[in-house]
């Protein structure tokens, strides 16, 4: 596995400029449509991916949207995060000094259909006496700690229990009164492995997922993400070199790095994987809103203020595709075994309005345009969960 991975770096060096180029990034007059990615969870036909951000039902906004979705009966936001005990501090936006609410007010609308109404007494019962593991790095753990109060809160109350266990970097959310359905979160932001070394410190291996794999087996269900942490450096680097076959690098561009790991998950998924036993999910790349020329308002400097989502439909974000997105959807079209792709890069970008900004960890002095607040963004990408086991079972 290791020389095959090898052998490709040349090739993803070769076309790593192009990725990047402003042709591939776009500009405000170019439309780029969410259709060029062939992970579409459909409905007659519909994407669901593709659409815009709406109010929703039971909203002070009144707009003659907001009428037609009351008939629909579709609300947001999906719970009321003070009854989530669990919540991290850092996603409580509320809790930590936000004065505005109007980013709980919008519910995602695909164009021409509707998504199935979340229940999330179903999504249990799918789930009876199974597991789930959420693997990836911080923005795992946003969705995870969505799901969970999603599925808490929609308990009646006398199955409204839940144990909460961490062991190392794993946690693991018990839901008792439905056969000891486990929701787990591994906390792995390269998905590669990482080994200590006396000489060379940290050392991350691209080609080896052998130890964090470990955790991966005997799941049912199986949700990965990872992009954040490819492009720290200094402190926030949490690796000194960089090990590919027998060879070692101090450095390496980092999106070579990001698809040779890529590559190595999955050859994990297309050599160890039985898809009748484990459904494979990716979240797709969470995108962030450090850079208001992204959306067309340079003058706003960054997420911090921002009360609404931008006023674009997906695929017409004037920042154009994510190029981690870009390199991502490439590796999931030359897999064999299924992988579903939770396409929930195009929407989120539109959600400026949906970030902590000051209101997350660190008492106002960090800015945060990276994490969503919860009730918020997360509960989205996890209603597409739900519409992706209920419609692909």
């Amino acid at each position: 596995m290791a020389a095959a991975i090898v052998c490709r770096v040349a090739l993803i060096v070769a076309t790593t400029a192009a990725l990047l180029s402003p042709a591939v990034k776009g500009n405000s007059d170019q439309v780029i449509t969410t259709d060029e990615v062939d992970y579409p969870i459909s409905s007659a036909g519909c994407d669901f991916y593709s659409g815009r951000w709406v109010v929703a039902a039971g909203s002070d906004i009144t707009t003659k949207e907001a009428a037609a979705e009351e008939e629909l009966g579709q609300a947001a936001p999906f719970y009321d995060v003070s009854e989530c005990p669990f919540i991290e501090q850092e996603f409580d936006c509320l809790k930590n000094g936000r004065p505005d609410r109007e980013y709980l007010r919008y519910r995602w609308q695909p164009n021409g259909c509707e998504l199935p109404r979340f229940d999330g007494e179903d999504f249990l019962s799918k789930l009876a006496g199974k597991k789930m593991m959420f693997v990836g790095d911080s923005l795992s753990l946003n969705q995870w700690q969505s799901l969970t109060c999603m599925l808490y809160v929609s308990s009646p109350q006398p199955n409204r229990r839940y144990t909460l266990t961490r062991t190392g970097d794993v946690s693991t959310f018990t839901f008792p009164a439905y056969n000891n359905t486990q929701i787990l979160f591994s906390r792995n932001a390269f998905l590669v492995d990482m080994a200590a070394d006396h000489v060379d410190g940290v050392v991350m291996k691209l080609d080896s997922v052998a130890e964090h794999s470990k955790l991966w087996q005997g799941m049912d269900f199986l949700v990965f993400d990872t992009w954040h942490w490819w492009l720290h450096t200094g402190r926030k680097q949490p690796w000194k070199t960089i090990e590919l076959g027998n060879r070692t690098f101090p450095e390496m561009d980092r999106m070579v790095a990001y698809e040779t790991a890529l590559e190595t998950w999955a050859d994990w998924v297309e050599n160890h994987v039985d898809p009748a036993a484990t459904k494979i999910f990716f979240q797709g790349v969470s995108p962030d809103h450090i850079n208001a020329s992204d959306w067309g308002e340079a003058s706003s400097g960054n997420c911090r203020g921002q009360t609404q989502p931008a006023a674009y439909d997906a695929g017409n974000y004037p920042g154009g595709p994510h190029p981690g997105e870009v390199i991502l959807d490439r590796v999931l079209r030359r897999m064999s075994k299924p992988v579903h792709l939770l396409n929930i890069t195009a929407l989120s970008q539109l959600r400026k309005d949906g970030h902590p900004s000051v209101y997350g960890h660190g008492g106002h002095l960090y800015m945060d345009c990276s994490h969503w607040c919860l009730a918020g963004v997360p509960d989205t990408w996890n209603h597409l969960l739900y519409a992706a086991l209920t419609l692909q079972p």
